[in-house]
């Protein structure tokens, strides 16, 4: 019979203690996983090194907000641009490809956001060189949506389903009358494009209600400082005749809408080189009209400001509630050594040397932290798995219950250490008993 064995067959004769201090272990290794994975989703989301563009342009504001609403999808997007600055930009000499988005609509089943933009942004590769793959095909007609693999699951989409859009967002109940039909399912790709819906934004603009009034859009067009026909001018003061909505399949307009009078939220930018994206940036910051961010510094500032020191405070306190359960291991096998003294001495009459009853201690607590460890391993997934649920309901972030952290292979030679040195003491108590007054007890 080996050490183990015999540590074992101790911690089965108090067995309800010792389940009792190795589930302490096990509830605070449980916290400290489920900090650590979620955490490391969090960062893996929130600190690519890279995407398939270098900067947003959005209007001015916060950099950060700007990111987590063009690319998150996390914030409400500020006001929109005119149109007429996306043409100008994309023609711009950094350039190499200008990708505009337009953000505000949510489906009417699940309020997945929708993303009106053109098919060139499924040449942007969503995170360093990983293109986007589709089951089916990308968007070629105005009425098309390619939709996420979390919106396919959750709402039961597939290739051909149709589904109508929420005007400005979840909390409103007006409906929109136009129909998208899925044309393709993208695969997954573990980032908010999963929860997200694409759809052709001549079909976004050609909604009812998403065009901008003459009047407004002349206003824009002025705060931008471009030339503002007389005819449309004058076509502003006309009056003109409400058109009805569209309705169903039936896409037909009584009006055509004018570059003027079309939005979007941000544009992705692409440029031929690095030092190109440095110069842009510097060229957009500098006017009054929008602003230019690479995502990667307000995201990464966000990460050393807020998530890194949550991340710290809740290690530091499960790790707290780790070496309290130390130590009511530790107090159990200590207390236990009154009762254990006739057991130490009739294995030491037996023949069993001062070092082999020291070392039995020893497994018995290593036994009990590691059995503690691999318990809150399992509770700590599991954990994860119920809370991914709330948590992209919540805020929106996809959550992988079997993702693994490389840290959570650090925490078993950490407790094998904790249960040694929690073991050394009642070991020693054990290594000095004698065996004359043990056996007469």
């Amino acid at each position: 019979m080996n050490l183990v064995t015999i540590a074992l067959k101790s911690i089965k004769q108090r067995l309800l203690s010792s389940s009792l201090t190795a589930l302490s272990v096990a509830l605070g290794v449980m916290l400290m996983v489920a900090v650590l994975v979620i955490n490391g989703v969090v960062s893996d989301l929130f600190s690519q090194p890279s995407f398939g563009f270098n900067l947003v342009v959005g209007p001015k504001g916060s950099d950060l907000s700007l990111a987590l609403s063009a690319i998150y999808r996390l914030d409400r997007p500020g006001e929109p641009l005119p149109y007429l600055f996306y043409k100008e930009l994309k023609e711009h000499r950094a350039v190499e490809k200008a990708v505009p988005i337009a953000i505000g609509d949510v489906t009417e089943q699940g309020a997945f956001p929708i993303i009106g933009t053109i098919p060139e942004f499924f040449d942007l590769d969503y995170a360093y060189n990983k293109p986007f793959r589709v089951r089916g095909e990308f968007l070629r007609t105005p009425w098309d949506a390619v939709i996420g693999s979390r919106v396919a699951t959750t709402n039961g989409w597939n290739i051909g389903s149709e589904f109508k859009l929420i005007h400005g967002g979840a909390e409103s109940d007006h409906v929109h009358d136009e129909k998208f039909k899925v044309v393709g399912v993208l695969r997954p790709t573990g980032t908010p494009n999963d929860r997200s819906v694409f759809v052709s934004l001549a079909g976004f603009w050609a909604i009812s209600g998403h065009e901008k009034p003459l009047k407004e859009a002349i206003d824009r067009l002025e705060k931008f400082r471009y030339p503002v026909p007389q005819s449309l001018r004058d076509k502003a003061e006309k009056p003109h005749k409400a058109h009805d909505a569209h309705a169903g399949h039936d896409h037909e307009h009584d009006h055509e809408l004018l570059d003027e009078q079309k939005e979007v939220t941000s544009i992705f930018v692409r440029t031929k080189s690095t030092i190109g994206a440095i110069a842009l940036a510097g060229e957009v910051n500098e006017d009054v009209r929008a602003m230019a961010v690479n995502p990667i510094f307000p995201m990464k500032r966000l990460m050393t400001m807020i998530v890194d020191n949550i991340r710290l405070m809740l290690l530091t306190l499960t790790s707290l509630i780790i070496v309290v359960s130390a130590v009511s291991i530790f107090v159990s096998i200590y207390n236990s050594m009154a009762d254990r003294r006739r057991e130490i001495g009739i294995m030491r009459a037996l023949g069993a040397r001062r070092e082999t009853v020291f070392t039995i201690i020893l497994a018995e607590s290593a036994l009990l932290c590691l059995g503690g460890g691999v318990i809150g391993l399992l509770l700590g997934h599991g954990l994860v798995a119920v809370a991914s649920p709330i948590i992209e309901t919540r805020s929106g972030i996809l959550v992988n219950p079997l993702a693994f952290e490389p840290l959570e292979l650090i925490l078993f030679p950490v407790l094998l250490m904790l249960g040694s040195l929690i073991g050394f003491l009642p070991g020693l108590a054990a290594y000095r008993t004698d065996v004359a007054a043990a056996l007469s007890e």
